[in-house]
């Protein structure tokens, strides 16, 4: 960090905020490239392909990773726009260029990726390289031809799970020459989708080991706090780091940019998409080329649409048709066409979800805006690592009114200095673990062999699925039982096997699927879902044939639904004493019944309505961390009205600030807090994954419970409101819909817990 410049056209924009809207502003200075030859012990059309393109040099780190993935398995994490691509090409690439029998996988988490990665691979035009894009765009007709001839296939673990390995005897020439495997953006994979990679990878090597080859892996990374133990849980297999950073960086400035409050008593600030697009629309007007980042598909088409009226009014509409949004949902030709207009210069700005997150070429950029906290830091600084990458840069943050956006408003410094978080998944989440074993089971008959792919714990998972009906034991062989191939029922994305179909039903047309466990929460009837940027209101759910009936709808309101939530405590796993708490960590059931649901206005979140429901209840079985309160920290203070109100706020701020210790998003996370739980006989809170069977995610609170608990209180207490709000104690999600909530008694309580 250094002094800050004043000489970048983006300056007058943030000084428009110096009395109120800019919490914080800072430098980070430029850094010069640690550059090397390319080694003269490539194979020489590769060499002579490089200098074809105008690569002459190495940057440190990508002469690292040639060297270590030369030894063994690597993965690489650098900044963004490092040249990580360059990292694992070198490797793969003398291989095929070497041995015209070799084959390779570089595996993407989206489709643009690997279209990007392909178009890249194109300019080397030479003859050893045979690459194509095999994914569920890729024309039928074209596949076998690809299967046979092509030496480099991209594309994503999803393709790799339904597409390649139940049909592996279609790939047996890839499978028995398979020597290289890059896994891209590898940080993407964590939680449930993570969780899934995982499994699909071991199923992966161990079919590439029935074929008699052992490829190395080279995954690359953002930044995160666990690279390799990331990598080694993805694999199974032992990871070298490359993390030496070698490319330069140019200067950038950061800025910290809060709404305005618009009422100081309830806490309610501006709106942060109506100040982003205020933002967007001057740093249009002085030629900055921008992109802004926002998580919500329809918040991002209202930033464009709000960017695009004040240019109109300020008689600049030849700068509003210069803004577009990007997000899921277009066409992959749409997507092209953005991509290259922007990268081209023809547009000014894109205001785009995550889906441009990720390493897409777009050109240089002046600035990268994030508007509302992403979820991760790491995620936060790939974002603005999309600005000032060879020239000065502007990193922007606008902040939202939720707790964690707040919270980094009040502390910039430890907001902008806070290491990025740890990616945590769980290959062995039983949920996702044992229909792998039987997908694993329909590709080759599981034996004990498969004990180093799938862990020591192999045959007991078996075991369950032969008692559940689902493999069927034969000498120690287990064998698939059933009809069809269980990967077909396996969705990567989500942690449940079954999902509910939402279909619009004038046209007939499916528009999306919901896991089966969250339907009666997401698709009742009568909740607004959004889908895409448009809105629809639920006609009728019916559970038996998993099928949601929407239509558009256009109303004023949003929907949020109130549930009644019981917890059972099936299995103790660890525990100990924290904070003057004793504290648990195992194994619960969650029943969830949706009673009803709030009717809110979009614009001030008023209550409107408040309709009964009569939904049937919902059971998962997942992980969880719980606490019981003994008397006396609860002493004087807590009568039982203010205890429930109490344990509620203290339980939904230590929600809130849980992303900061595990890589994940509050909708990840579930809790319940009580006066008097049947099972422990005190007052409890718990906290627990959202997701059946559960990632790992509480797993981390319970470690670092200490941290959560210092976290929450500082977050309640520095709010300045009078009772609760968004920015401390109130959640969007809540079931209970914010009812009861005790600040101050939160407050006294985890007090007495940071005290303890």
């Amino acid at each position: 960090m250094g002094r800050v410049r004043t000489s970048y056209p983006w300056q007058p924009i943030v000084e428009t905020g110096a009395e109120e809207e800019l919490v914080e502003r800072t430098y980070e200075e430029p850094r010069a490239g640690a550059a090397t030859p390319v080694p003269d012990d490539l194979h020489p059309a590769l060499f002579d392909a490089l200098s074809g393109v105008g690569i002459d040099q190495l940057w440190s780190h990508q002469a690292d990773a040639l060297e270590a993935s030369r030894r063994g398995h690597t993965i690489v994490t650098t900044g963004t726009a490092s040249g990580k691509s360059l990292a694992f090409n070198l490797p793969v690439l003398d291989t095929l260029a070497t041995d015209l029998s070799a084959r390779a996988f570089y595996l993407y988490p989206t489709k643009a990726l690997a279209q990007d990665q392909a178009r890249k691979l194109a300019e080397l035009g030479r003859r050893f390289l045979r690459h194509a894009i095999y994914d569920g765009d890729t024309p039928r007709e074209e596949r076998r031809a690809i299967r046979q001839r092509s030496n480099l296939i991209l594309t994503n673990p999803d393709m790799l799970h339904v597409g390649v390995l139940p049909n592996h005897r279609s790939w047996g020439d890839a499978l028995a020459n398979l020597a290289w495997v890059v896994v891209d953006e590898a940080h993407v994979y964590r939680g449930v989708f993570g969780s899934h990679v995982a499994n699909v990878l071991r199923r992966l090597r161990r079919l590439a080991r029935a074929y008699g080859s052992e490829p190395r892996f080279i995954l690359t990374s953002a930044t995160i706090a666990n690279p390799r133990d990331l990598a080694e849980r993805l694999t199974g297999v032992d990871f070298q780091l490359v993390d030496r950073d070698g490319a330069p960086r140019a200067e950038r400035e950061i800025a910290m940019w809060n709404p305005p409050l618009v009422d100081e008593r309830l806490g309610r600030r501006a709106s942060a998409l109506s100040e982003a697009a205020g933002l967007l629309a001057g740093l249009a007007e002085r030629d900055v080329r921008t992109i802004c980042f926002l998580n919500s598909r329809r918040g991002v088409e209202l930033i464009q649409r709000y960017a695009r009226l004040r240019l109109e009014d300020s008689g600049r509409p030849d700068l509003a048709a210069r803004i577009a949004p990007y997000r899921a949902g277009y066409t992959p030709a749409q997507r092209r066409e953005l991509e290259s207009r922007l990268a081209g210069g023809e547009l000014l700005a894109v205001v785009a979800t995550n889906a441009l997150e990720l390493g897409i070429d777009v050109g240089d950029l002046d600035a990268a805006v994030c508007v509302t906290f992403p979820g991760t830091v790491a995620s936060l600084r790939q974002m603005w690592g999309r600005a000032g990458r060879r020239a000065p840069g502007l990193a922007m943050y606008v902040a939202g009114e939720d707790a964690l956006d707040q919270f980094f408003c009040r502390h910039p410094d430890e907001f902008l200095e806070r290491p990025v978080e740890r990616a945590i998944l769980d290959h062995e989440s039983e949920e996702i673990h044992l229909t792998h074993l039987a997908a694993a089971a329909y590709e080759l008959p599981l034996t004990p062999e498969d004990e180093d792919v799938f862990g020591p714990r192999w045959e007991e998972h078996a075991e369950r699925l032969v008692k559940q009906g689902r493999l069927r034991e034969r000498g120690g062989r287990y064998l698939p039982r059933g009809p069809g191939y269980p990967a077909a029922r396996i969705a990567l994305r989500s942690s449940s096997p079954d999902s509910v179909a939402i279909v619009e039903g004038e046209a007939g047309e499916l528009i999306g699927t919901v896991e089966a466990a969250r339907a009666c929460s997401a698709v009742h009837p009568g909740a607004v879902y959004l889908h895409m940027g448009r809105a629809y209101e639920v006609e009728d759910l019916d559970l038996e044939p998993h099928r949601a009936l929407v239509r558009p709808f256009d109303g004023d309101w949003y929907t949020q639904p109130k549930k009644e939530s019981e917890t059972y405590i099936e299995q103790v796993r660890d525990r100990r004493d924290a904070c003057g708490v004793e504290l648990s960590f195992g194994i619960v059931s969650v029943v969830e019944q949706v009673v009803a649901y709030q009717k809110k206005r979009v614009a001030d979140h008023a209550v409107l309505d408040l309709l009964a429901l009569d939904m049937p209840e919902q059971e998962f079985v997942t992980q969880a961390l719980w606490y019981e309160l003994p008397d006396p920290l609860l002493a004087n203070e807590f009568p039982l009205e203010v205890l429930q109100g109490s344990l509620h706020a203290a339980e939904h701020g230590q929600i809130a600030v849980l992303p900061l210790i595990a890589m994940c998003d509050r909708w990840d996370i579930g809790g319940l807090s009580t006066a008097f739980h049947h099972q422990t006989g005190r007052p409890t809170i718990f906290i627990y994954d959202g997701h059946p069977g559960g990632v790992g995610i509480t797993r981390a609170g319970f470690e670092r419970f200490e941290s959560l608990v210092s976290d929450a209180l500082r977050l309640i207490s520095e709010c300045p409101c009078e009772s609760g709000c968004p920015s401390c104690v109130q959640s969007p999600k809540c079931g209970n819909l914010n009812e009861p909530l005790e600040k101050r008694g939160a407050i006294e309580l985890l007090t007495r817990m940071h005290a303890g």
